[in-house]
């Protein structure tokens, strides 16, 4: 139970990844501040894991890109529950775009839903972390803060932009007793249609470019997360966790460990 008496805010709690994130610190004694676009309708069952184990949620549905939601969602937070204690900014949106052919609106789009709104969590919760001496922000990115996509580059644009918010944060806040850390996560399930790709051939038969052969899963991240937000972690500040099963390493197509035949 190493966030017992942490409480935990998560963003985008309607993902895959938001209601395994849920589940998963639910396990280890955190409570929530939840923002869900569903106002709570898409994690009904995970509130009510919440309720069973014990762990208090508070739903919010504010616009992460307008400050004045955010802190107030935390300030609302606060009176009912208590000081956020970890932020865990988890805005994920991939959306197919070229450079030389993208809509404008799409790459803002893009950038406001995946980094604008990192920066914006970042300002309420860290005044309130480093008020208090403590505290933990993670941001859940990817490894295509790194490697281009093919596919999405304002998706790529916006990762980078996080993992240098994120080296930004860590400098000023670490003075101030808060730990700032990027998980850099790797293809998971479902990737490659999200992905496809005309000019990369990154994701074809991309399970098998991961040296072990086996995708990344939610829990994985969950695990990571849960390690990040525990106190046993206070010295990691401005870390950069590559949770990608070592997919950024592959280079030779006829080395990938493919099933054996019959198999």
């Amino acid at each position: 139970m190493r966030l017992r008496g942490k409480i935990v805010c998560i963003t985008d709690a309607d993902s895959a990844s938001g209601k395994t994130l849920i589940r998963r610190l639910a396990d280890e004694g955190a409570d929530f501040i939840v923002n869900s676009a569903s106002a709570g309708v898409s994690i009904d069952e995970e509130l009510a894991y919440c309720r069973v184990a014990g762990a208090q949620a508070l739903v919010f549905s504010a616009d992460l890109c307008r400050f004045t939601e955010v802190d107030g969602m935390l300030e609302e937070a606060e009176r009912q529950l208590g000081r956020v204690d970890v932020l865990v900014h988890n805005h994920n949106l991939i959306v197919p775009m070229q450079v030389e052919s993208c809509d404008e609106a799409a790459f803002v789009q893009v950038m406001n839903t995946n980094a604008k709104s990192a920066f914006l969590c970042t300002q309420a919760a860290g005044k309130r972390m480093a008020a208090a001496g403590s505290g933990s922000i993670v941001y859940v990115s990817s490894v295509h803060a790194h490697k281009p996509t093919g596919s999405s580059f304002a998706y790529s644009v916006s990762k980078s932009a996080v993992n240098m918010l994120a080296r930004e944060a860590a400098l000023e806040l670490g003075r101030c007793g808060v730990n700032v850390n990027t998980i850099e996560l790797g293809p998971v399930e479902g990737d490659d249609t999200l992905f496809s790709s005309e000019v990369s051939s990154l994701y074809e038969s991309y399970i098998y470019k991961v040296p072990g052969a086996k995708p990344v899963t939610y829990r994985d991240l969950a695990d990571c997360v849960a390690y990040l937000a525990a106190d046993s972690s206070r010295y990691l500040n401005g870390a950069e966790l590559r949770l990608d099963g070592g997919f950024l390493l592959h280079y030779m197509d006829h080395k990938m460990k493919r099933p054996e035949a019959g198999q």
